[in-house]
């Protein structure tokens, strides 16, 4: 086993390591940005209010619409 040979591949190792771990600490300090999300957006409380009040409104002009259906016209 040539002992010049395996230090010379672990410096080669250790370098190429040291280049990853700045890379990986260059981007915790800027703080990646984290990807966008996909799917629906999140409602706040006002938008989730106003949501519930308008679905209030429809459901009770629906049982309405049904409790008084139109006659037929003949």
């Amino acid at each position: 086993m040539d002992l010049y040979k395996s230090i010379r591949e672990l410096y080669e190792q250790k370098k190429r390591l040291d280049v990853v771990i700045a890379s990986l600490e260059e981007l915790q300090k800027t703080g990646a940005e984290e990807p966008k999300r996909r799917g629906r957006k999140q409602m706040d409380a006002q938008a989730r209010q106003e949501v519930s009040e308008r679905m209030r409104r429809y459901w009770a002009a629906r049982r309405k619409a049904r409790q008084n259906p139109p006659s037929a016209g003949r």
